[in-house]
């Protein structure tokens, strides 16, 4: 017999359900919607001053006045608004700052406004009713629900509240599914991850869990230290967990793993969330892609990857994309970012309704674990390893190791020396330091022992010409990528015998 909350959530899962196809079945003028309403409503801000808002009434007139930028050439009106001031980006000030880490200079400080902040909640919540109204299975309502998130201890910086946007997500739990909630709120608050893992093995191990969610790698990590306490499946230490949420990265290196460490399938719900919105969430059971959320207060760009680094590449909205080409994503929103790049690639995986995957970044990065390493990151931990030593580097590449034979998961750096280093354990030390100063990401992974330091392989002399003519790339403008999210090129080197 189900309980009055799981009776309930039915009717209100099939309501919420046509609401989303009522917007859904009519993406253009969805969008064309919101576009009109976030140019009014933005007129009189300073970057609405200074990019004409007043004469923008199409598209045409946006793609104009307003030219795709990224965060570091947003940055000036950014440290206004960071600095207290109001209507710069949008009308009047945020309500919290979502701090991420910067990709060239210090911390990024994404607004959340109190028009955006609903749209992340609603999102999340929309994933799991339509997930209800599509399977009929509500039970998991009655059973505890664990979100493995940051702390939603919050910092303050000129009258705005500041924090991971996990974090500050926390504050928004409906009031319906608070006793549901766990961990307990002491323990969301403790900052080092591994002591908070630990503390909620303790707090769940003899619960009633029905949902667990968060970015794979580190439910991974809870998985593991449950099933060491009671020696036990996760299946069945839980015996009702039918439901995992994930999001942040690819799932699909971790499916297998996770079905082992669980000892039996249980159905997925892929988010989409970043600090700058809710972009998408998984609708169907069985259909590739995530549902893009059109109807958000936030209006969608997309140029074509192989394009984007042109002059004036070509912007279309979405009533101009197609299946299978790789995009990246620009976005306009009611936090008061235009034109933004958020750094993502995409590709549609249908289109009516419009629905996608994430293919992975404009620019060359690391992210199998959320870390988010970028190639200025490992190029500059390079550059000062080698500083004021006898080390010279021919080439290097980085590539992530998933799944490697024992230990913990790692970065792989793959370097040919001219003159390798002496004390190889000290040089990695550096290149650690380095990095995890750089990347607060990493660093949370390294000291929650998700990863373990950084290992290196190194490569024979003229290594990376052969495997760049094995690859028909060798000379021209033809470069080794920094870093890759895949191990494409490390498998390769490897089956080429270029290692030592």
């Amino acid at each position: 017999m189900p309980s009055i909350k799981a009776a309930l959530s039915r009717p209100f899962a099939k309501y919420i359900a046509r609401r989303v196809k009522k917007w859904a079945s009519k993406p253009i003028e969805t969008q064309e919607r919101v576009f009109l309403n976030l140019i009014k409503r933005a007129q009189n801000t300073v970057f609405g001053k200074d990019h004409n808002f007043s004469q923008i009434k199409t598209y045409e007139d946006f793609k104009k006045y307003v030219p795709i930028r990224d965060y570091e050439a947003l940055r000036t009106y950014v440290e206004r608004v960071v600095a207290g001031e109001e209507d710069i980006l949008w009308k009047g000030k945020p309500i919290y700052f979502a701090k991420t880490s910067g990709t060239t200079s210090g911390a990024k400080y994404i607004p959340i406004t109190k028009e955006s902040m609903p749209t992340h909640v609603e999102a999340a919540r929309n994933a799991i009713l339509l997930y209800i109204y599509e399977t009929g299975n509500s039970k998991f309502v009655d059973g505890k629900m664990i979100f493995l998130q940051g702390s939603p201890i919050l910092e303050e910086k000129n009258g705005i509240k500041l924090g991971r946007l996990s974090g500050i997500v926390a504050h928004y739990v409906p009031k319906y599914l608070q006793k549901n909630r766990m961990p307990s709120l002491e323990t969301n608050c403790i900052e080092d991850w591994e002591t908070k893992v630990n503390a909620i093995v303790e707090e769940t191990v003899d619960e009633n869990m029905t949902i667990i969610s968060g970015i794979p790698s580190w439910v991974q990590m809870y998985f593991e230290k449950l099933i060491e306490k009671k020696q036990k499946k996760v299946g069945e230490i839980f015996k009702n967990f039918n439901l995992f949420i994930f999001g942040g990265v690819n799932y699909e290196p971790y499916r297998a793993k996770f079905e082992n460490l669980i000892g039996r399938r249980v159905d997925s719900i892929e988010l989409y969330p970043a600090s700058e919105g809710f972009f998408a969430f998984q609708d169907k059971q069985n259909e590739k892609g995530m549902l893009l959320q059109l109807n958000s207060g936030i209006f969608y760009e997309f140029v074509e990857a192989e394009h984007f680094f042109e002059n004036n590449p070509e912007r279309i909205s979405i009533k101009d994309v197609k299946l299978g080409v790789n995009y990246v994503m620009i976005i306009s929103t009611t936090a008061g970012l235009w034109g933004y790049n958020i750094g993502d690639t995409v590709e549609f995986t249908s289109l009516k309704p419009y629905r996608l995957i994430v293919s992975g970044r404009i620019k060359h990065f690391i992210s199998a674990f959320g870390e988010h390493v970028i190639g200025k990151e490992v190029e500059q931990a390079l550059k000062e390893a080698v500083e004021n030593t006898d080390i010279s580097v021919n080439e290097f590449t980085v590539a992530p190791q998933i799944n490697p034979k024992e230990g913990l998961p790692y970065h792989e750096w793959l370097i040919e020396f001219e003159n390798g280093p002496e004390d190889e354990s000290k040089f990695i030390l550096d290149l650690e330091q380095s990095l995890q100063q750089q990347n607060s990401y990493y660093f949370d992974l390294i000291e929650g022992k998700v990863l373990r330091p950084l290992i290196i392989t190194r490569i024979k002399k003229e290594g990376f010409q052969a495997y760049m003519k094995s690859i028909g790339k060798l000379g021209g403008q033809n470069k080794i990528p920094r870093l890759s999210n895949d191990r494409k090129i490390a498998d390769k080197m490897y089956e080429l015998q270029l290692t030592k």
